[in-house]
């Protein structure tokens, strides 16, 4: 694979400065030795937006009750780590995060509804859409 001249001249950092400016995606390469290929790293930048306590879904308010008392939850996979391996929350060491179902009335499984708990104070995100975007919940609207 060859490294376009431009990627090449302007390297990894003006690759991100030119996403976070322009919006799009991230890419950044670097040079292979002799022989081996070139490995392009590819992330989209993300946001994480912000909901009102209020707006969200009355499931979620139940999930929000049972962490506030510790359970206990419905789901064997409540209160394990969450690796943010979309990269959309802000990084954090492993085991900052934690994920919580929050139910989807009519669905045969978890559904695709979070809670994801950081280890500050009411430091909630909720996704609706299973990890593909996240809002961190506003108690004070």
């Amino acid at each position: 694979m060859k490294i376009p001249p431009r990627i090449a001249r302007i390297g990894a950092l003006g690759a991100l400065a030119s996403t976070l400016l322009l919006g799009g995606t991230a890419v950044t390469a670097t040079a292979a030795p002799a022989g081996h290929s070139v490995v392009a790293s590819v992330r989209v930048a993300a946001d994480v937006g912000d909901i009102c306590y209020s707006k969200l879904p009355d499931e979620a308010h139940k999930t929000l009750d049972l962490i506030e008392k510790d359970g206990p939850y419905p789901y064997p996979q409540d209160g394990t780590v969450f690796d943010n391996r979309e990269g959309i929350l802000p990084d954090q060491s492993s085991g900052y995060y934690h994920e919580f179902t929050v139910e989807t009335p009519g669905s045969p499984d978890r559904g695709a509804r979070r809670i994801v708990t950081g280890e500050k104070d009411n430091e909630d995100y909720y996704t609706a859409d299973h990890y593909e975007s996240f809002d961190l919940v506003d108690r004070g609207c």
